[in-house]
């Protein structure tokens, strides 16, 4: 294991704290990512600039390692086919990225095997999201390329049809949900499942992206085990090696059914880091090396704060309020190195743990109004 070289496709902050858990390990890493200051720059001697959606580039990145796996989906597929056919090992497996990469191919998997989620059709253009007007409310999502809540547009009335995507994309039955959960599960070259339990998710009210989260999550038993089961049926069905991060629906009725899956660490648990007994990239990791997976048990409650940049700041990063929060027993602040900052930007995340509710509450609030990301 440890003479293997393993390449990340992508240097964000995912790829920074698996470099860090690779690091435990004894692992060589390279990554590759089109920005030359990227956040996992800093953390291994083998970086590369170049396009990861580039196929020549892919090619020569992956032939200069052992196994490859990536932080973000949004790579060459094509080159990590020809990569896999070549014989380097490949995981997550380069057909299942490009399924989940797109999604209206994800939404008609879930179709085909029978995994509730809500139900879609498939549009062309923003002509074909209008004519569905007599379907409002309705979720209008590109088919590629929407991350971080872009890409993602809710219509609840005729007016908003204005705002449907001029290209590609689905056309989703709106969730009147009441809770939005998210659960990581793991699957190593064996076969061998382990999965984590759930948390639960607080999106922010305007930018369709995670704000907080709740670990574990508020559900009943009931609840609980049918979205862990979910999450096991969904990489069971993939076949996928890796982790994948199942993100799901709860409705008032107690129905569970899947919004969507990203195959890589993702921000739903960055909080394993000190509150699991196994942290989401060691277990990454230890899936696509064919090791046995690690206990997942919640060790302490937590809460998970994204620390997103301040709205009218652009610029150089800087930093409000850290040391105020650092005062707080059982607070755990991870920032990202970005040296630049714009509105909403993930810039870092905040993990407070405690056995107390009211505590763990009182605490992320705190976090919220005192740390701040301005320029």
């Amino acid at each position: 294991m440890n003479n293997k070289s393993i390449g990340i496709l992508g240097g964000g902050q995912l790829g920074r704290m698996l470099v860090k858990a690779a690091s435990d390990f004894g692992l060589s890493i390279c990554a590759m990512d089109s920005d030359g200051d990227a956040p996992v720059k800093d953390f291994i001697r083998d970086f590369k600039q170049g396009d990861i959606r580039d196929y020549e580039q892919v090619m020569a990145f992956g032939k200069s390692c052992d196994l490859l796996t990536i932080e973000i989906e949004n790579v060459n597929t094509e080159a990590l086919r020809d990569l896999e056919a070549g014989g380097l090992e490949v995981f997550p497996q380069p057909h299942i990225i490009e399924l989940i990469k797109d999604k209206s191919k994800q939404k008609q998997f879930y179709r085909d095997k029978g995994i509730a989620s809500p139900a879609f059709e498939v549009v062309n253009s923003k002509e074909e999201v209008k004519a569905l007007a007599h379907k409002l409310p309705f979720v209008n999502k590109l088919a590629v390329e929407g991350y971080d809540g872009r890409g993602v547009q809710v219509m609840r009335v005729l007016e908003d049809l204005e705002k449907g995507f001029d290209a590609v994309g689905i056309v989703e039955d709106f969730v009147p949900f009441e809770k939005e959960l998210s659960v990581m599960v793991a699957r190593n070259q064996q076969g061998e499942v382990a999965v984590y339990p759930a948390v639960e998710m607080v999106a922010h009210a305007e930018h369709n992206l995670v704000e907080h989260l709740f670990s574990p999550a508020e559900v009943s038993a009931e609840v609980e085990a049918k979205a862990e089961a979910i999450a096991v049926e969904v990489i069971e069905k993939l076949g996928m090696v890796g982790l994948l991060a199942v993100e799901l629906f709860v409705t008032k009725a107690g129905e569970v059914m899947v919004n969507e899956v990203a195959p890589r660490p993702h921000n739903s648990g960055h909080q394993t880091i000190e509150a699991n007994i196994t942290s989401q990239y060691e277990q990454h990791l230890r899936a696509i090396l064919g090791l046995p997976l690690g206990a997942t048990e919640v060790l302490i409650p937590s809460v998970m704060v994204n620390l997103l940049g301040e709205e009218g700041y652009v610029g150089s990063t800087k930093y409000v309020g850290l040391e105020e929060v650092l005062r707080e027993a059982g607070v755990h602040v991870h920032l990202y190195g970005k040296k630049q900052t714009r509105p909403y930007r993930k810039m870092g995340h905040v993990t407070i743990v405690d056995q107390e509710a009211q505590e763990l509450k009182r605490k992320a609030d705190f976090v919220k109004k005192t740390l701040k990301v301005i320029a």
